[in-house]
């Protein structure tokens, strides 16, 4: 088994490309669905998203204050309004849909929102998301895959993650959160949030800018270039568009809703270590006979492989057939190494129990208690692990979201949500802040993978981000453009984020914060968008 992702790893001294463009307008809301309640692998039928009634308020009327609204806030973009309230005070689902996401917004304890709802919609042939924030992790009634109604208590109000106080942070996504439309004020189609408790429609919060009468926020909508895959269906808007091959990517979508656990871009890194993507009748059988794109032997290809792009076989070179079987296959080997984990047989994170139960078999980790000790094995799962962030959408994690242009200034817009972010050592990566923190590379790793919408992954030391891109004059760097300093015989020591007006966004030293200062002595500087 080769092949993996072209991520570097290594470790910190102070984490790939063109942007991504999507395909096809996020205009319709035809999604393929399976036929059921629950979560489930899709069909390859495609089913209409009931389309839904009439809009109405997150919350019951005046148990909420309008505090905070639509625009400029605090050197970010506020992409939704605030309405606050007591802890436990109902969420209501503001229109019918698909709950998509529920739960731990993916950006750690105390960042961002903590915990979402994200309700995908099909409002009047249009793709519409709903965005709930800032809920406890008690505080989420409803699950990913669950259909809803208008006016359903689907959370109560928290105060968890980036919060001043407890109160719901509502957006309203035409063409897909997911999938990188357009945010609109959610006054624009719901002017009854500024009229809670008596506040007018004029935002309360002066370090705020409301647009809620823009009509340039409505064309922007209406011209929304977001890739609808995976509207609508659980899992499927967790894969980077554009990050497998087209082939394969709505196999994965549908294969990532098969079970909560494992997801697409943990399927798509499986199969780029397995067998680089490679099928049909032509594709490479391992040594040992394993077979396909999913490289399954033969033994266990008759248990578990099953006819799902309809031709009338199980084929274990057929894209649809393999990664489908691949995710049933995994969710049900996820279940086997949760039962060795609580009842003591094993012990370790379970994914990469399963990663190692898929390549050495469950009774090898039940017998070791954890990964077995093979080379192949020990080398198979963090591989994978690591090439899961690089398939990941950034759109299905919390805070920032690309937008269609990605234009280089959506660097600086990335890192500035994160300003306040305690400085850690080797804190940080493309996948956003990790121990609590960031150190300099960590976050130069995170914005511009986010704003590239996952496409560039940059190595992970100042000194290895230094040999990316183009150098350019420092007088001439732009926002978004890379600049560097503290230089020694390796190379630079330091790297942040250049933020126009003499400025720059970075990850100072231990004890400090992610913050905005001027530029240092002696910089220069790299575009690498």
């Amino acid at each position: 088994m080769s092949g993996a992702i072209g991520i570097v790893i290594g470790t910190s001294a102070c984490s790939l490309g063109t942007p991504v463009i999507p395909r096809d307008p996020c205009r319709t809301v035809t999604i393929d669905s399976n036929d059921g309640g629950e979560r489930g692998p899709a069909s390859t039928a495609e089913q209409t998203l009931t389309v839904s009634g009439p809009i109405r308020l997150p919350v019951e009327p005046g148990t909420a204050t309008f505090t905070s609204g639509f625009g400029e806030r605090w050197g970010a973009q506020h992409q939704g309004v605030d309405l606050a309230g007591p802890v436990g005070t109902k969420i209501l689902a503001a229109l019918d849909g698909n709950v998509v996401k529920a739960g731990d917004s993916g950006e750690g304890p105390g960042v961002g929102f903590e915990n979402w709802v994200v309700i995908d919609s099909n409002v009047d042939g249009r793709p519409v998301s709903t965005v709930y924030g800032h809920m406890f992790a008690t505080g989420i009634h409803v699950k990913p895959g669950q259909q809803v109604k208008a006016g359903d208590h689907i959370a109560d109000i928290g105060n968890a993650g980036g919060s001043t106080g407890p109160h719901l942070h509502f957006e309203y996504w035409q063409g897909g959160r997911l999938q990188g439309g357009t945010a609109l004020d959610p006054l624009t189609v719901l002017p009854d949030i500024a009229k809670q408790n008596g506040t007018s429609s004029d935002d309360p919060n002066p370090n705020t800018t409301s647009n809620s009468n823009s009509p340039i926020q409505l064309v922007a909508a209406s011209r929304s270039t977001a890739d609808c895959s995976g509207f609508g269906m659980a899992g499927g808007g967790e894969l980077a568009f554009g990050i497998v091959p087209a082939e394969f990517e709505p196999w994965l979508r549908r294969a990532g809703s098969v079970c909560p656990e494992i997801d697409a871009p943990l399927l798509a890194a499986q199969l780029q270590q397995e067998n680089g993507f490679r099928h049909g009748s032509t594709a490479p059988v391992s040594s040992t006979g394993a077979l396909g794109p999913a490289q399954f032997m033969p033994g266990t290809w008759a248990t578990w492989g099953k006819d799902y792009d309809g031709d009338g076989k199980a084929d274990p070179n057929s894209i649809g057939d393999a990664v489908m079987s691949q995710a049933h296959f995994m969710c049900a080997l996820y279940q086997n190494v949760s039962g060795y984990i609580a009842s003591g047989q094993a012990s370790g994170d379970p994914i990469e129990l399963t990663l190692a139960a898929y390549n050495a078999g469950p009774g090898a980790v039940q017998q070791y208690g954890g990964i077995p000790p093979y080379a192949q094995t020990e080398n198979y799962v963090p591989k994978i692990m690591q090439a899961r962030t690089g398939f990941t959408n950034p759109n299905a994690r919390g805070r920032f979201i690309p937008h269609a242009s990605g234009d280089r200034s959506q660097v600086v817009t990335a890192a500035r949500e994160y300003l306040g972010t305690p400085y850690v050592w080797g804190g940080g990566g493309t996948g956003g802040p990790s121990g609590g923190g960031f150190d300099c590379s960590g976050l130069t790793s995170y914005a511009v993978h986010a704003a590239s919408a996952g496409k560039i992954a940059l190595p992970r030391t100042s000194e290895q981000q230094w040999g990316v891109g183009t150098e350019i004059p420092i007088d001439q760097a732009k926002p978004g453009d890379l600049v560097f300093g503290s230089w020694g015989p390796n190379g630079p020591g330091h790297v942040g984020i250049a933020a126009g007006n003499g400025q720059m966004v970075h990850a100072p030293t231990p004890g400090e914060v992610v913050k905005e200062a001027p530029l240092q002595e002696g910089m220069k500087a790299r575009r690498v968008m």
